[in-house]
């Protein structure tokens, strides 16, 4: 074969800084627009991002060339960066160490779609801390908590 292939579609999620709302809803849409120039500088194409103040969920294909932690790493970095230079919020901001990410199937794309489309009114019922636990039971992963 000489040509190369890759369809690795990923859910990303990752919060503020000690998961303070520091995403306010009148600077939401330009954080989101930000993330999704600087994924795709990365070569990583969105299909969307969604949250509420205090975490964003993404749903991107990666650049087969790329780690997500380097993906992931360049563009908290970039847009902390930005959001603070642009005063985007009314203080210091900052995203979280960590982060976590799920390989998404072609079966489930829709769902993970439309999972991340709906954030504000499933964490209406839900916190973010219920959110994730359930995350890693469905994945089967003891692991901390990002």
């Amino acid at each position: 074969m000489s040509h190369s292939f890759s369809n690795i579609l990923v859910h990303a999620v990752w919060g503020t800084k000690n998961h303070q709302p520091f995403i306010l809803p009148e600077a939401e849409d330009h954080i989101h627009q930000m993330i999704k120039e600087e994924m795709g500088v990365s070569g990583c194409p969105v299909l969307i991002i969604n949250g509420i103040p205090d975490h964003i969920h993404i749903l991107f294909f990666l650049n087969p060339n790329r780690s997500v932690a380097e993906v992931i790493k360049h563009v908290k970095g970039i847009t902390s960066h930005s959001i603070n230079q642009q005063d985007l919020v009314p203080y210091k901001f900052a995203w979280q160490t960590g982060y976590a990410v799920f390989s998404v199937s072609k079966s489930v794309q829709q769902k993970t779609y439309d999972y991340i489309r709906n954030q504000k009114s499933h964490h209406l019922k839900k916190s973010f801390e219920q959110e994730y636990e359930e995350f890693l039971k469905l994945y089967d992963s003891d692991n901390p908590r990002f």
